[in-house]
């Protein structure tokens, strides 16, 4: 496990555990590393020191732990899915579609979530309607 520091195009730094720097490189690529702060997913590795793993009494290695502050934010994240999903319909990449058809009333309110792209969120801020950008951790580790 290797973990990176990272900047989004805003510079709101953050931290982040990968397999290897390959896995880095490919979620980076296809656009699925998100800014926690303001959910851009422009996001580039900071300079940083390397973190190296003190050796075990056993002389096996270990592994460095998160912080608690970033093992308390990602619990936070994972009650807020949680929450989302028992009490949201989920609606996919249809999510642009049906958030304008509640907001224009052609059918009944209801909480949604879904996919939508950086375009698509700007233009539904520009119509008046209210999204937010959550991000959105996988269930398990890696």
């Amino acid at each position: 496990m290797i973990l990176y520091e990272l900047h989004c195009s805003a510079d709101h730094g953050f931290e982040a555990w990968f397999k290897d720097g390959a896995a880095y490189d490919r979620q980076a690529e296809a656009g699925e590393i998100v800014c926690p702060v303001c959910g851009d997913t422009r996001v580039a590795k900071a300079l940083m020191a390397p973190r190296l793993a003190k050796g075990r009494a056993d002389g096996e290695g270990a592994v460095a732990e998160p912080d608690g502050e970033a093992v308390r934010m990602r619990e936070a994240l994972m009650q807020l899915r949680r929450h989302v999903e028992a009490n949201c319909d989920y609606v996919g990449n249809r999510f642009a579609e049906e958030a304008r058809r509640i907001h224009y009333g052609e059918t009944g309110y209801r909480n949604i979530y879904g996919e939508a792209t950086d375009d698509q969120a700007r233009e539904l801020s520009d119509e008046g309607i209210k999204v937010g950008r959550v991000p959105w951790l996988p269930r398990t580790d890696s």
